[in-house]
């Protein structure tokens, strides 16, 4: 073997030189897509704007379907179900105002900077431009796999945003309350958990952990999980706060608390007192401030904001929910193990 392929030198600039291998091949998939959804829009341009479905009736997408594969048989993409796909990729999009003066600009579509998968899935579960927009944007800015996208259009990720009480903005400099502001669900979506009717404050702390990498899925991106139940020592006695996370984008600890009640401004009490003694025992002077977040089974948004307005710490307040269980009505009405037996038997 080659004495240079040993060397420090050689090792280190062929990493380099991987990596730019890899940023190249990242590079020219974006691209790739980007002109293949550049393609698709066009074509579904076309056809919606040449009325072709209508000039030619139902057998339109087959005839197309059979010539393009014929003319192009190493592209996929021209099944029938693709090119229905296509037009209505155009027909959902072109609704926007925003989207026909970019096009006049001449300007790079975010649209255009997503998997055509994604936009499957969104196109398809989507009911309105700004719900979309959303969902498109998230994807870019988080990197979004299709699978996360499809969990977080299923749990209505768009609806749960910015519903959080919170007085962030009194308590957090602009750029932060809005960024804090943002990382807020209400509600949280629980639903990988299987609890009973019946369950404690404890056993929800325990259920999380234990189904973390779910927990931090729903929690948003930016969130690293520290601990739960991470001794404080204050005035000689030690305090356990539920759950601590620190946040890589706002540089700051999340003291997070769980209630399994409804909300009670008695509560705030102590997540202020958590809040407080993080800042103090565990904060640096790199962090920002810490954030608490109440997380409680149901709240009274009127009550939660009067309990808010007296706080100095910045908190926000929200909701959770689990798997939603078969009503007793419903389920009364099933046929149970032994009826299904005695019917397959006859």
């Amino acid at each position: 073997m080659p004495i240079f392929s040993h060397s420090e030198e050689y090792k280190s600039w062929i990493i380099e030189l991987k990596q730019k291998i890899r940023r190249c091949q990242i590079k020219a998939a974006i691209k790739v897509n980007t002109e293949l959804l550049k393609l698709y829009w066009q074509m579904g341009k076309d056809i919606n704007e040449k009325s072709l479905v209508a000039k030619w009736g139902a057998g339109f997408f087959d005839k197309l379907s059979r010539d393009l594969k014929t003319e192009f048989p190493e592209m996929t993409g021209f099944s029938v179900t693709n090119l229905k796909y296509i037009k209505r990729f155009y027909m959902f999009y072109n609704q926007s105002d925003i989207i026909r003066q970019q096009l006049v600009d001449e300007i790079e579509l975010p649209i255009f900077n997503i998997p055509w998968s994604h936009h499957i899935y969104i196109i398809s579960k989507c009911k309105t431009i700004k719900e979309a927009f959303f969902y498109v944007n998230q994807t870019i800015e988080n990197g979004w796999s299709r699978s996360i996208l499809e969990h977080n259009i299923d749990s209505e990720l768009y609806k749960r945003k910015n519903n959080a009480i919170s007085n962030f903005s009194k308590a957090l400099p602009d750029t932060q309350s809005d960024l804090a502001n943002q990382i807020l669900k209400d509600p949280y979506n629980f639903d990988f958990l299987t609890m009973t009717r019946d369950y404690c404050e404890k056993e929800l702390e325990d259920a999380l952990i234990h189904n973390i990498t779910s927990f931090l899925v729903e929690l948003g991106r930016g969130f690293a999980y520290v601990g739960k139940q991470i001794p404080l020592e204050v005035g000689g006695k030690t305090f356990f706060p539920d759950l601590l996370f620190y946040h890589l984008e706002l540089r700051c600890f999340i003291v997070v608390e769980l209630k399994t009640k409804d909300f009670d401004p008695s509560f705030l009490g102590q997540l202020n007192f958590y809040v407080s003694a993080i800042n103090h025992v565990m904060k640096k002077e790199c962090d920002t401030p810490t954030i608490g977040l109440l997380i409680c089974k149901t709240k009274n948004n009127i009550i939660a904001q009067y309990a808010l307005e007296s706080s100095n710490s910045p908190i926000g307040i929200s909701e959770y929910e689990l798997s939603k269980f078969i009503p007793d009505n419903f389920k009364s009405s099933l046929p149970t193990i032994q009826e299904i037996e005695e019917n397959l038997a006859e």
